[in-house]
C-alpha cells in the first residue's frame, strides 16, 4: 500500500470511540512529563469522550462529552488532594453537544446541528429555566460533526463548521467555516471560509488577533500537509480544498483552480502533518512565569494517517519579535514507541493558575500545575464501570438472526479489512475490538455507527442494520 494510505492509529478509539482506563500513578512519574518546575497528575476520570472545557467564575469545570449527549460539572477541589471533589450532570438529552461559551448570564452549548443556551448562575453553578435553542439548521453529518463554540471580544459568537469530507466541493456554503452570530443567534455571516476543520481557536490578548487550528488533509502521506495555525480575518479564505500548506495547490482539486489558489492565506504557523491539533487558549493568568505568559498552548490529538504514530501532546506557541512563531513541547509522554496511553483534546486555564486538559481517549482530565499537590502521589482512578450485559432479554433465537444479519453487514462492509488481522489492507495496523460489551449498550453503538469519528467511514445503513450490527459486534466482540 502507498504510504498516503498508510494508516496506524489507536483504531479502537478512531473507529469506534472506545477509550482505554485513565494513566496510572506509575504512568504519571515514569512517561507523562511537562517542562521544568510543572507536574502533571490525574484530575478527574470516568469522563467518556470528554472533549471542550469551560472553567466558570465559581471554579467549577464544564466538560463536554458529545457522544453522551451531557454536560458534566466538575467540583473545584476544596479539600487540597489535587483531584475534583465531585461530579453532577449538568445537562443531558443534548445533540452531540460540544463547544461551551459563558456570556452575559447565559451557558452557551454548540450542538452538531444548532446553537442552545440556559440560564446560567456562574458562581454556583446552577441553570435556572429552559434551554433555548437561538440556531438551527446548521449543517450536520459528514466527517467532522463536532462544533466549537467561542465569544470573542467584540461580543460575537463564533461557531467553527467543519467539513463534511476530507477533500472535496462541499455543497453546503457553511462547511469548513467559521460563522458568526449576535449573542440572540441573529445576524449569521460566513465570518472566514476554507477551513476544514478548526476546533480550536482563541485570541490573542497582547493585540487582539483572532488565531485558530485547523487539521490538514488525509491521505498525501507521512509529511504532507501541514497542519495549521491560522491568524482568521472578516472575509478570509484559507484554501481548502484547493490548497494545501503554505500556497500548494491540492494535488486532487487545485488544478483548474488556480486563482483560489492564489487568494488563499497561508497559515502564520505549521505544524507536523497529521498531529490533528485541536483546543487551543492563551494564558492570560498574571502568576505565570514570563515565559509562559501569552504563549498559546494547543492540544495535538494524534496521528493516524501516518506509517509511525505522531503528536499525542500539548504544545505551546511563543511569538518571536520577528513575528515567526516557535513550538514548544509542554505536556509529552502519551505516546511513547507507538504505544498510545491517551488523546490530548482541549485545554483550559484554571483560575487556580494550573492547566487544565482533556482527553477523550482515557476519559480524563489532567491538572499540570506548579505547587507541591500536583506531584504528590495521585488517588486511583475509579473503578471501571461494572455494565449489565447489553445482549440480556433478548430471546435466544431472535439474537441469533440478529446476530447473522450484523454478520453480513460486517462482511459486506469490509469492516475486517481494519479489525481482523487475518484480512487486515497492506499497511494498516489492525486492532482487535475488545470488551465492547462493557463499554456500550445496543443503543450507544447504534448511535456511533450513525456518526462515527474519521477516519471511519459512515456506514450506510438504516437504523434496523445499525442495531443489528451493533448485536453482532456487542455477541461477536465482548
Amino acid at each position: 500500500m502507498p504510504e498516503r494510505f498508510a494508516v496506524n492509529a489507536p483504531i479502537r478509539h478512531m473507529l469506534f470511540g472506545q477509550g482505554i482506563d485513565a494513566p496510572t500513578t506509575e504512568d504519571f512519574e515514569s512517561r507523562i512529563r511537562s517542562i521544568d518546575g510543572w507536574s502533571v497528575a490525574l484530575y478527574a476520570d470516568g469522563l467518556r469522550n470528554a472533549r471542550m472545557l469551560r472553567f466558570t467564575p465559581g471554579g467549577h469545570l464544564l466538560v463536554s462529552q458529545p457522544r453522551k449527549n451531557r454536560i458534566t460539572l466538575l467540583e473545584p477541589d476544596s479539600d487540597g488532594d489535587g483531584m475534583s471533589d465531585g461530579r453532577r450532570l449538568l445537562l443531558d438529552g443534548l445533540n452531540k453537544p460540544h463547544g461551551m461559551d459563558l456570556y452575559d448570564g447565559w451557558l452557551y452549548i454548540a450542538e452538531t446541528d444548532a446553537v442552545v443556551r440556559i440560564r446560567f448562575d456562574g458562581h454556583t453553578g446552577q441553570t435556572e429555566g429552559l434551554l433555548e435553542r437561538i440556531v438551527s439548521g446548521i449543517p450536520s453529518g459528514g466527517n467532522h460533526w463536532t462544533r466549537t463554540l467561542r465569544f470573542g471580544p467584540d461580543g460575537g459568537m463564533y461557531v467553527g463548521v467543519g467539513s463534511s469530507c476530507n477533500v472535496c466541493e462541499d455543497g453546503n456554503a457553511r462547511r469548513a467555516t467559521i460563522l458568526r452570530y449576535q449573542p440572540d443567534g441573529s445576524g449569521e455571516q460566513i465570518y472566514a471560509s476554507g477551513l476544514r476543520n478548526s476546533v480550536g481557536f482563541d485570541w490573542r490578548p497582547a493585540t487582539g488577533e483572532f488565531f485558530a487550528t485547523d487539521n490538514g488533509r488525509d491521505l498525501l502521506g507521512d509529511d504532507s500537509p501541514p497542519c495549521e495555525l491560522n491568524r482568521i480575518v472578516e472575509g478570509g479564505f484559507y484554501g481548502w480544498p484547493y490548497a494545501i500548506g503554505h500556497g500548494d495547490p491540492d494535488p486532487d482539486f487545485g488544478a483548474g483552480h488556480e486563482d483560489d489558489v492564489k487568494r488563499s492565506i497561508n497559515p502564520v504557523h505549521g505544524f507536523r502533518a497529521h498531529n490533528a491539533p485541536l483546543g487551543m487558549v492563551f494564558l492570560r493568568g498574571k502568576s505565570l512565569p514570563s515565559g509562559l505568559r501569552g504563549a498559546a498552548l494547543v492540544a495535538l490529538h494524534g496521528s493516524w494517517n501516518r506509517t509511525k504514530k505522531d503528536g499525542y501532546k500539548v504544545v505551546s506557541l511563543h511569538w518571536n519579535e520577528d513575528g515567526s512563531i516557535e513550538e514548544r513541547d509542554f505536556v509529552t509522554g502519551f505516546e511513547v514507541d507507538e504505544d498510545v496511553i491517551g488523546r490530548p483534546v482541549d485545554v483550559a486555564e484554571g483560575p487556580d493558575g494550573a492547566i487544565y486538559i482533556s482527553d477523550d481517549f482515557a476519559g480524563s482530565i489532567y491538572r499540570v500545575s506548579r505547587d507541591a499537590r500536583a506531584s504528590a502521589p495521585t488517588a486511583a482512578p475509579q473503578a471501571a464501570r461494572q455494565t449489565p450485559n447489553p445482549l440480556a432479554g433478548i430471546p435466544p433465537q431472535q439474537l441469533r438472526a440478529r446476530s447473522e444479519r450484523g454478520g453480513r453487514h460486517y462482511h459486506e462492509l469490509a469492516c475486517a479489512n481494519c479489525h481482523d488481522a487475518a484480512d487486515a489492507d497492506p499497511g494498516v495496523v489492525p486492532v482487535a475490538l475488545t470488551k465492547l460489551s462493557a463499554r456500550y449498550t445496543i443503543d450507544e453503538l447504534a448511535a456511533f455507527l450513525a456518526t462515527p469519528t474519521p477516519p471511519m467511514p459512515s456506514v450506510g445503513l438504516d437504523e434496523a442494520g445499525r442495531r443489528d450490527l451493533a448485536v453482532f459486534l456487542l455477541q461477536s466482540r465482548p
